[in-house]
């Protein structure tokens, strides 16, 4: 099944209720069906076709979401680009999949020209939203024009092994590679994460999310697969403005980040149970420090706090069942359902329990590969068991327990040899998230012409006072020596993707020049 049909199955079935809540409007299925067939025809009519690659160049907006679906119902593939990116990085995407559209807003109509002007490849379509005073950028179409084309079903002739979405990884080892998911992928993906999160249409789902990172894009897709209510803002800087729209909204699913979990257990006079509605809580991107989780769970008494796992290449990889969080804080659990994960040697043989490998993902949601990417595509989709499969190598380092579940001890790339010593960074950062005065903290290597590489930490502070010996005599303490940090440096923030992830590669730089 196509991934469209199931917001035109809505419509038929929930016409009047509430699909997509903003703070400017609510959609209702009805009307998310209509807009997106208007939208769609329009893109039909200046040129896109089957195949197609069209780029949603937006922030969190109701006009993101209908051009998302509306693509679909072309049979061309949407490609959600972050509202943060520059002209450069936009250009190389452009020319990387050869868009042949761009959906984008007033506001990020310089970056788009600008990107225009430096690539070979001509982008034939742009539609923008309009301005705040009801301006359209010169050089674009009028998104609300194209959404008066008309309400009719395109037929396309499109099945669910075509390219629905190609994103973009965020570009923290190098280039970003346009890694290509089909209809069948994200299908897949969602019935996998709605069927352990137990979401129905009765949920109400937050995302303030990027949705061009697939943790907040795949709230959208599975809300619609479920006939769902999606609450979408922008960002989570105004912590309790969001917390008042979850009251407001009766908001049931609240995904997280470590950097909101952080930023909601700095608050101050939040009481336990101070947002009832809400059924469970979800983290992914990194592993929340096991301070973080007790006290999270005693701020939500009464929501289920899901630990997980994944990667843009095949979206989640594992979960940790809440009834588990006691027994095992520091796993990521066992492999989402219809999926396989097991650990594996470096020459592809299954490990015993308590050794650590590379993890490796079986299932119907793994990738079709990156887009005009041979050479990365075979580095992580390799021949499984069977002759008819490849299977995807994750690159991230794994253990498992007696009873199979599964504990991240880094990636592969980010593994630090001091004094001849290997180092998993997690292992380090674990120990500087239990100290107090510590709200957030990653760990690098940095260059050392007697160690090899030192261990360096960039530290954000929870408000409480302490000194960087203070912090290395706190490691040295449950630490070996070749662990424990030699450099630590306090900063307001740490190094970001444009996805939100703590960015080693960035923190190691910044580290660099501070030197």
């Amino acid at each position: 099944m196509r991934f469209e049909q199931f917001l035109s199955q809505q419509a038929s079935n929930r016409f009047s209720k509430t699909a997509l809540v903003t703070s400017s409007l609510r959609l209702t299925y009805g009307d998310f069906e209509e807009l997106s067939n208007r939208l769609a025809n329009s893109l039909v009519a200046n040129g896109v076709k089957r195949g197609d690659r069209v780029l949603v160049f937006m922030d969190n907006c109701w006009e993101a979401a209908i051009s998302i679906f509306a693509i679909m119902k072309t049979g061309a593939v949407f490609s959600p680009i972050n509202a943060s990116t520059k002209a450069d990085k936009l250009a190389f995407i452009a020319e990387n999949c050869e868009a042949s559209a761009i959906l984008t807003q007033a506001k990020l109509m310089p970056v788009v020209m600008g990107a225009s002007e430096t690539t070979s490849h001509e982008i034939g379509f742009i539609a923008s939203a309009q301005s705040v005073d009801g301006e359209v950028p010169e050089g674009a179409a009028d998104f609300e024009a194209c959404l008066k084309a008309e309400n009719a079903t395109i037929d396309h002739g499109g099945i669910d092994t075509d390219l629905a979405m190609l994103i973009y990884t965020s570009g923290s080892t190098g280039r970003p590679k346009g890694v290509m998911m089909t209809h069948r992928n994200i299908d897949a993906a969602s019935e996998s994460i709605t069927t352990y999160l137990r979401n129905s249409a009765d949920d109400v789902i937050l995302n303030v999310l990027p949705m061009a990172f697939d943790y907040g894009l795949y709230q959208l897709l599975m809300s619609v697969r479920m006939g769902a209510t999606l609450v979408l803002e922008k960002s989570f800087a105004f912590p309790q403005a969001i917390f008042d729209r979850i009251n407001e909204e009766h908001v049931t699913g609240f995904p997280l980040v470590p950097t909101m979990a952080a930023m909601i257990l700095k608050m101050r006079g939040l009481e336990p149970g101070f947002l009832p509605s809400v059924r469970y809580l979800s983290n992914t991107a990194a592993a929340l420090p096991a301070e973080h989780i007790t006290r999270l769970r005693d701020l939500f008494p009464g929501a289920d706090l899901y630990s997980m796992y994944g990667l843009t290449e095949c979206k989640r990889c594992t979960y940790l069942p809440p009834e588990e969080l006691d027994r095992r804080p520091h796993s990521v659990g066992i492999a989402i359902p219809n999926t396989e994960a097991f650990v594996v040697d470096d020459s592809g043989r299954q490990v015993p329990a308590g050794v650590t490998g590379e993890l490796v993902i079986r299932g119907p949601h793994v990738m079709q590969g990156y887009w005009r990417n041979e050479a990365a595509t075979e580095q992580m989709l390799r021949p499984g068991a069977h002759p008819w499969e490849k299977v995807l190598h994750t690159g991230d380092l794994f253990r498992k327990d007696d009873e199979g579940f599964l504990y991240f001890v880094g990636r592969k790339d980010d593994i630090i040899k001091t004094r001849g010593e290997k180092v998993a960074p997690k292992e380090v950062e674990a120990v500087l998230h239990a100290h107090p005065a510590v709200a957030e903290a990653v760990v690098i290597g940095v260059a050392d012409p007697v160690l090899g590489q030192a261990i360096g930490a960039l530290v954000v502070l929870s408000g409480q006072a302490v000194t960087e010996r203070e912090l290395i005599r706190h490691c040295a303490t449950h630490l070996e020596d070749f662990m424990v940090p030699k450099i630590i440096e306090f900063r307001d923030s740490l190094p970001m993707t444009d996805t939100g992830k703590v960015s080693r590669r960035f923190a190691s730089e910044t580290m660099e020049m501070a030197k």
